[in-house]
């Protein structure tokens, strides 16, 4: 078998394989390459030494059996013989559902998680989002401070496990999705550097030194990450990547490390018949992102729109601090911003950054399904400093209403695990990092930070405590019993309604029409024939629709059909979707 690092610096570059050292020896048609070969198998350990340091991981190891720190593996992908044959799910029409696979089940594992997908295909979700797989220090964590991004966390079952899983999916008809981090590396374990030029200090990032994307040595880094998610899309046949905050890649080149992904993926998509996608995390709110490439964009397929959650955050429950005070000035009003141009902040003024922001949206060129819309995500549920979800603070009729915006809305809709049913469990933020310093400093810092926010440290949960992981694990007992139960049939049948209604699906955002009313804490749209309000007042509210004939489609609280007066009587913290003929 042949072994291959880049190492464009070293002097010598040794391969260390089932125990015996060997030379390798520089390429002599890639400068900075070295190759050798050895016997080796699925399951053979080795790793390489730059000028006789210490023995390190494979930079673009496939499997990582003993964690960050240990040797590398090989993988022969060929091992697994799939069971699904798999055409694909595309984008437009889906429904999300983002799960991290360390808490979706107590044993925290692929396969455990894999054993719960039935539950999500009777849901009517068509894609599971997995939060990052790379390995991580310890056994528990996010996934975002992870380490070789060609390798799937072991303490979750490893490549084979990821295959079963995404096998188990498609024969459900579930799409996946994989979250993937290219703006940075966790600082533990992460021996890039010792390698080669993979970050730069021409800029800084949050974590530090910027991944190096156009610094010298950056063709090589940026056929890095290409490799890598090209693998996750080919090897483990994911149907798309959710490409985490990427406004904290610096690229100053003229053809942006984005569009060369995005052009890499849709060439792939092409070799394999598959529809294939790629999902931003952006706080820039810049169309270019997910305008294609011919028209002069990214080329990107979609994005996380915060801007729809923030909206919807402030007028489900008040909250004006940090980031929502912007929208929390007249929350009915960015809902409907929202709803009708994607972005709230489009080029005007943001109190919350202190300048403008965002860029407008051309809703005759982008079709809404290219924005996901979403109530809860990890971001906005385990970033609260005890990780409580919307339903410790909203009343199940105003979860409904909330599910009802989300799930009627123009955008791709997404959930976050444990949402469809009123999860009584946090999400709270751990760790489980084996530095002791590093365990220490993160602790201080998550205290710190939501100190400054008015939090008492002691109400703020310890990463580290393995009591915080295990109190953000689902209570799979939970759907059985109200009201979770009655959200969660309640999702099951708005998601059958979007599934069932063409007008609910129709990615017009130009043909969206939103009517409100802030004091009486009313919201009404139009899509198509299709009539959706939502009540989040505690008192009736009387709805001006129209008078045409009208069906109820769906309804939180019996209601009856607009009378001669067009007004429909809605009771208060409640929503109803309608058909008019």
């Amino acid at each position: 078998m042949q072994f291959e690092v880049w190492a464009p610096q070293a002097g010598r570059v040794t391969l260390e394989c089932d125990g015996v050292t060997r030379a390798l020896r520089p390429d002599p048609e890639r400068a900075g390459w070295w190759t050798g070969e050895a016997e080796a198998v699925d399951g053979t350990r080795y790793g390489f030494a730059v000028d006789d340091g210490p023995v390190r991981p494979d930079p673009r190891s496939r499997r990582q059996p003993d964690g960050p720190d240990g040797l590398s593996a090989v993988v022969d992908q060929d091992r697994y013989a799939w069971r699904v044959e798999w055409s694909g799910r595309p984008l437009p029409g889906a429904v999300l559902y983002e799960l991290h696979v360390g808490t979706f089940t107590a044993d925290g594992t692929l396969d455990a998680a894999a054993g719960r997908l039935g539950h999500l295909a009777e849901l009517g979700v068509t894609h599971v989002e997995l939060m990052p797989l790379c390995p991580f220090p310890g056994r528990h964590g996010w996934g975002y401070d992870g380490v070789s991004p060609w390798a799937v966390h072991e303490p979750y079952g490893g490549p084979e496990a990821l295959k079963r899983f995404v096998d188990r999916a498609h024969g459900l008809g579930l799409g996946v999705v994989l979250d993937v981090v290219h703006n940075h590396l966790g600082p533990s374990g992460n021996y890039l550097p010792e390698f080669a030029p993979y970050f730069t200090e021409r800029h800084h990032t949050p974590w530090g030194a910027a991944v190096n994307l156009d610094a010298p040595g950056s063709d090589e880094v940026r056929a890095y990450l290409l490799g890598s998610a090209l693998a996750w899309l080919r090897d483990y046949r994911i149907d798309g990547l959710r490409l985490d905050a990427v406004h904290a890649l610096a690229d100053t080149r003229a053809c942006h490390f984005l569009e060369e992904l995005s052009t890499a993926v849709d060439a792939l998509a092409a070799d394999t018949g598959r529809p294939l996608f790629l999902i931003a995390e952006s706080d820039l709110n810049d169309p270019r992102l997910i305008t294609p490439r011919r028209q002069g964009g990214l080329g990107l397929h979609a994005q996380w729109n915060d801007d729809f959650h923030h909206a919807l955050h402030t007028a489900l429950t008040g909250e004006s601090q940090g980031y929502y005070a912007d929208f929390a000035r007249d929350p009915f009003a960015a809902l409907t911003k929202t709803l009708t141009g994607g972005y709230f902040h489009d080029g005007g003024y943001s109190g919350f950054r202190e300048r403008r922001h965002g860029r407008p949206l051309d809703r005759a060129r982008v079709p809404a399904h290219r924005l996901l819309g979403y109530s809860q995500t990890h971001d906005q549920v385990g970033n609260r400093a005890q990780g409580d979800r919307l339903g410790a603070a909203l009343s199940p009729g105003l979860l409904a209403c909330a599910a009802a915006l989300t799930l009627t809305a123009p955008f791709t809709p997404m959930l976050f695990m444990g949402e469809e049913w009123a999860a009584g469990t946090p999400w709270q933020y751990f760790t489980d990092h084996t530095d002791p310093e590093l365990a220490e400093a993160v602790r201080r810092g998550r205290r710190r930070e939501f100190a400054a926010h008015g939090w008492a440290e002691a109400d703020v949960p310890d990463p580290q405590e393995p009591a915080t992981r295990d109190r953000s694990c689902l209570d799979w007992a939970e759907p059985e019993r109200d009201p979770h139960a009655r959200v969660l049939a309640w999702y099951r049948e708005l998601i059958a309604l979007r599934h069932a209604q063409p007008d609910l699906t129709d990615p017009d955002l130009a043909d969206i029409k939103v009517a409100h009313d802030a004091r009486a804490r009313w919201l009404a749209f139009r899509r198509g024939d299709v009539r959706v309000a939502v009540n989040l007042g505690k008192n009736p509210a009387a709805i001006p629709l129209g008078p045409r004939p009208a069906r109820v489609l769906a309804a939180w609280e019996p209601v009856s059909v607009p009378g001669a007066d067009g007004l429909l009587q809605v009771p208060g913290e409640s929503c109803v979707v309608l058909l008019q003929e």
